[in-house]
């Protein structure tokens, strides 16, 4: 081989162990590594308004450090936190021994603690008297038996809503379930009663989920992600499918849906969104790009997607990978302050602050892209941000635009927690119901609602509740005081 041949054989191994490296450390984080991406700047905090000026070329000036003393007020510790104003005060007076007649009460010491009463189990016993009339004629007076979520089930709405809430929001399997009935109320149902209770509640709610579908597809402005459900497969014997849950996110009203689809085809979101108009934000996932294309959607890019793109860099080049994350530092600083505005407040605040530093970012990359090596993860980090720039560009266009996906890709973490307690979805009609409940908790998180109030009085109230109605069931509409309810 020729002196030419092996030096771009050489280079060529060294792009391809950079890129192993890189794709090694990605999974290595992934499994064992931290999921924060927090950036700390090596520029001061005073000195934000000139960070369009710098480059990733300009050497860094070494400052001079010296020892400084000071002393600093002890703060005083604030003590404990109050107890709940709510809960229940069971007075206990111990009085002391021995003979008191000859005494007489000065004062009182009062201390307090926590106590626990474990959940209990209890009958409702329902019992109708019958009237008939004295002479004997006439028809038999009794009052209608109350509705019940599942017609002649054992199951009371109350038990239902707290297993249901305690497989998807504390990530219990119903067998763990059925192990504390055991243990606590020595009471075995078996597995099989419990998954019919939890379909035929999904049966229940379905046209109340339907009804949030549409809701979100009127919203105007949808925020989408998907994240894979492992679905046992009968047509083979001991494994999984790989089926998706696809997020939607009405941000206007704060409602979210999960629609379960068997891939991560193009199918199922423009199954979802065929008729949907306005604002779509995702990912760099061509899917979105090419339903977009095919309706009246106006695509959002997500800059925190093109900002993990750089951190995952950083650490094979400093310099750049610094620059850019100093970048998002600064926009995200300015999204911190106009927060709090209308929209037209902040769409304009940021065609002010946040268009500069955008437009400088984009030289910065054009520039750059010209120099990286196209395979290195600097390389593939600015590329992705250029082919992304038209859509994440957008958000000078309308203020009720977020800078990011990061409000959904919270309320899919519940969905990562239950995978790894209850590990699978029985099968595909199980993984759409799952997503049915997940749509609901979600939703109650977001509206800041406890998701067992909510439950137990929907299926309370849907039996007999008016289908043109439905959007007073919606977890948004709960007007009432957000406790327990007691026995």
């Amino acid at each position: 081989m020729t002196r030419e041949e092996l030096i771009a054989e050489n280079k060529a191994q060294k792009e391809l162990i950079t890129s192993l490296q890189h794709q090694l450390e990605q999974l290595q984080k992934l499994i064992f590594g931290s999921k924060s991406e927090r950036f700390v700047s090596d520029i001061a905090d005073n000195q934000l308004n000139l960070f369009s000026d710098l480059t990733c070329e300009e050497s860094k000036e070494k400052t001079a450090t010296e020892e400084i003393t000071y002393t600093r007020k002890k703060r005083k510790h604030p003590g404990r936190n109050p107890f709940p104003s709510h809960l229940p005060v069971k007075e206990e007076i111990i009085e002391p021994e021995g003979d008191l007649r000859d005494m007489v009460r000065i004062g009182e010491e009062v201390s307090e603690t926590l106590e626990y009463i474990p959940a209990s189990l209890y009958i409702r016993r329902i019992i109708r008297p019958k009237y008939a009339l004295k002479k004997g004629e006439g028809n038999i007076k009794i009052a209608p038996l109350p509705s019940k979520p599942i017609e002649k089930g054992i199951a009371g709405s109350s038990l239902l809503a707290w297993i249901i809430v305690s497989k998807f929001v504390d990530h219990l399997p119903f067998y763990r379930i059925r192990q504390q009935f055991k243990r606590d109320y020595d009471w075995d149902p078996p597995s099989s009663t419990i998954n019919d209770w939890f379909v035929a509640v999904c049966t229940l709610l379905k046209p109340l989920y339907e009804h949030l579908q549409n809701k979100i597809l009127k919203s105007g402005y949808i925020q989408v992600d998907e994240s894979h459900i492992k679905v046992l497969d009968k047509d083979k014997a001991k494994s999984t499918h790989r089926g998706y849950q696809w997020v939607y996110h009405g941000v206007k009203d704060g409602l979210i849906l999960f629609h379960y689809r068997k891939g991560r085809g193009t199918h199922g979101p423009k199954e979802m969104l065929q008729s949907y108009e306005g604002w779509l934000q995702a990912d760099g996932y061509s899917v979105y790009d090419k339903i977009a294309a095919r309706h009246k959607i106006q695509i959002v890019g997500c800059h925190v997607h093109v900002r993990r793109k750089f951190y995952e860099a950083k650490n094979y080049d400093p310099d750049r990978g610094n620059y850019a994350l100093g970048v998002y530092r600064q926009l995200y600083d300015i999204e911190k302050y106009c927060q709090t505005m209308t929209a037209e407040e902040r769409q304009a605040y940021r065609n002010i602050h946040s268009r500069p530093v955008l437009e400088e970012f984009k030289k910065w990359l054009d520039k750059e892209a010209i120099v990286v090596l196209p395979k290195s993860p600097m390389g593939k980090a600015i590329r992705y941000a250029i082919r992304q720039w038209d859509k994440t560009i957008r958000i000078l266009e309308n203020g009720d635009l977020e800078m990011d996906n990061n409000l959904i890709e919270n309320k899919i973490r519940p969905l990562a927690l239950g995978r790894k307690n209850y590990l699978f979805a029985g099968s595909h009609a199980a993984a759409q119901r799952i997503a049915m409940i997940y749509s609901f908790f979600a939703t109650c998180k977001a509206q800041d609602i406890n998701p067992y109030i909510w439950l137990k009085e929907t299926l309370d109230k849907i039996p007999n509740h008016p289908v043109n109605r439905l959007d007073e069931l919606l977890p948004r509409n709960l007007t009432k005081a957000k406790e327990i309810p007691k026995m």
